[in-house]
C-alpha cells in the first residue's frame, strides 16, 4: 500500500522495533489514507489521534506475533 513503511518484525529487522520506527510507520499510513502530509489546524487533533491509535495497534500486532524459527518466542514492543 505504502511502499515508505516497512516491516517491523523479525527477521526483517534484526532487533525489535523501536518506538520511533512503530510511530513512523503509523504516521506513513494515516498520511497515506487520509491524504494528507500535514493536516490543516483544525485536522490536527484528529490526524494525531489517528497516528497513536494506529501506532497502539501496530505494537500490539508486533507483541502478539509468534516468529517461526525464532525460538517460538513471541516479539515484545
Amino acid at each position: 500500500m505504502c511502499r515508505s513503511i516497512r516491516t517491523l518484525r523479525p527477521p526483517a529487522l534484526a532487533e525489535e522495533a523501536t518506538d520511533e520506527e512503530i510511530r513512523a510507520a503509523a504516521l506513513q499510513y494515516v498520511r497515506k489514507v487520509s491524504g494528507f502530509r500535514a493536516p490543516a489546524a483544525h485536522n490536527q487533533e484528529v490526524f494525531e489521534e489517528a497516528v497513536e491509535a494506529v501506532a497502539g495497534a501496530t505494537a500490539e500486532l508486533l507483541a502478539g506475533l509468534e516468529i517461526r524459527g525464532g525460538g517460538g518466542t513471541r516479539h515484545a514492543s
